[in-house]
């Protein structure tokens, strides 16, 4: 027996007056890919189908009927934002599409935290998206509301507005503040999400930072390293840790490492003044560390620079290498084939430090399709799989920069293509 007849049989015995809660089913259903969608929905079903999937649950009667009036009239971007007027779009739907961003696990089972919350509220304002990652942003619970204040070392404000169920749709609620206010950090030196506790915590803790730009480009221009790998580039930034022969053999550096380090080294220095510092010994899972920086006038004792003692890890590997003294950064990604990444000819491709680094990344055609596909595989429950899905998504990405960068936008365009599957 097909899933369809089931459907129908176990539809059939329920009560007219429960017709409205077959329609939920059946569209509960097509969402999981178990009942074929009708290839003409009508506009009940289309309208239920955008809220579920916009807003995580289903609407109420009187959203429902409001939002089939808006598709009937041809006004599907007003049906859309009636369903992210849920707090379910802020609360569930971008929280969970966030939350892998901020850990290396790229788990969705983790607690709300500094780095989801600044990307909820930015979605939420309309603000330029690009500035998740440079601006001097912030979003936190309103101080009136009582919660325990921010703090730099752990997660207790965060996991407050998450306990007491805080509306994050609510902008007397949940507001924006400087970063640079509340973290200790230079106005210069904050770079939006980068900088926030919860990335610091999972990607500059120990190692060489490196991390910090690797899952940059994963979360943010859906790239990793081997998708970028180009051995054309000049490895003079490559540093000491890195062997130029492993294993005995240099075909191994020249064929393989110098892929990824070549353009990645010379812009991870950006990072160079920055570690997550914890008590290794008493807080063994980071649980009460915070992010550091090395301000101006600054010296690490290991380096004799502003440069954290990290850059300095392996040093003996291969000590003809590059040795890191400052967070000066150059992008040679900029010739050959990553610049199919999209940079923008408004900057200038080198600078000092993370906030005009990320930037860079940030005003990349790359960056601005990453969010769209994010978003696409959110709202369509898959990922684009075809020349259809690839041309939409070209489209979208168009709209979303000629339109402010503003998200709401994509799940406007993403919810009207997709509505009926």
């Amino acid at each position: 027996m097909t899933p369809f007849i089931i459907t129908k049989a176990i539809t059939a015995a329920v009560p007219a007056w429960l017709h409205r809660q077959r329609r939920y089913l059946q569209i509960a259903l097509v969402s999981a890919g178990l009942l074929a969608a009708q290839a003409h929905a009508g506009s009940r079903e289309q309208a239920l189908q955008i809220h579920n999937r916009v807003a995580g649950v289903p609407p109420s009667e009187t959203v429902l009927l409001q939002m089939a009036a808006f598709l009937d009239a041809g006004q599907k971007d007003k049906a859309v934002e009636l369903a992210m007027d849920n707090e379910g779009f802020y609360s569930v739907v971008l929280k969970n599409m966030v939350t892998p961003w901020t850990n290396r696990e790229q788990t969705v089972f983790a607690p709300l935290n500094d780095y989801t919350a600044t990307v909820i509220g930015l979605v939420r304002d309309n603000a330029d998206f690009r500035r998740v990652l440079f601006d001097d942003v912030l979003y936190v619970a309103n101080p009136n509301l009582g919660l325990p204040a921010y703090s730099i070392s752990n997660n207790a404000h965060y996991q407050a507005i998450e306990d007491q169920h805080i509306e994050l749709k609510d902008p007397n609620k949940f507001i924006s503040i400087a970063q640079s206010s509340v973290n200790g950090l230079p106005t210069e030196a904050t770079s939006g999400v980068i900088t926030s506790r919860a990335a610091a915590k999972a990607f500059f803790i120990a190692g060489t930072n490196r991390a910090m730009f690797r899952f940059t480009l994963i979360n943010h221009l859906c790239r990793d390293l081997e998708q970028v790998h180009d051995t054309t580039r000049v490895p003079d930034f490559i540093r000491q840790d890195v062997s130029r022969s492993p294993g005995g053999d240099s075909r191994v550096f020249l064929n393989g490492c110098i892929g990824c380090h070549s353009g990645m080294d010379p812009m991870a220095k950006a990072y160079a003044y920055y570690d997550f510092e914890f008590d290794s010994v008493g807080d063994p899972d980071a649980l009460n560390g915070s992010i550091h920086y090395n301000a101006a006038g600054a010296t690490d004792p290991t380096t004799g620079t502003r440069v954290e003692k990290k850059y300095l890890i392996n040093s003996t590997t291969f000590p003809y290498g590059y040795v890191t003294t400052n967070d000066d950064w150059q992008n040679y990604w900029r010739e050959g084939i990553n610049t199919n990444l999209g940079w923008s000819s408004a900057l200038p491709g080198k600078g000092s430090g993370a906030k005009d680094m990320d930037k860079e990344l940030a005003y990349s055609k790359a960056f601005a399709s990453c969010q769209v596909e994010k978003v696409f595989k959110h709202v369509c429950l898959r990922k684009p799989a075809n020349a259809a899905d690839r041309s939409k998504v070209d489209a979208i990405t168009t709209n979303f920069a000629s339109k402010g960068y503003q998200l709401k936008q994509v799940f406007i365009d993403t919810a009207d293509y997709c509505k009926g599957e």
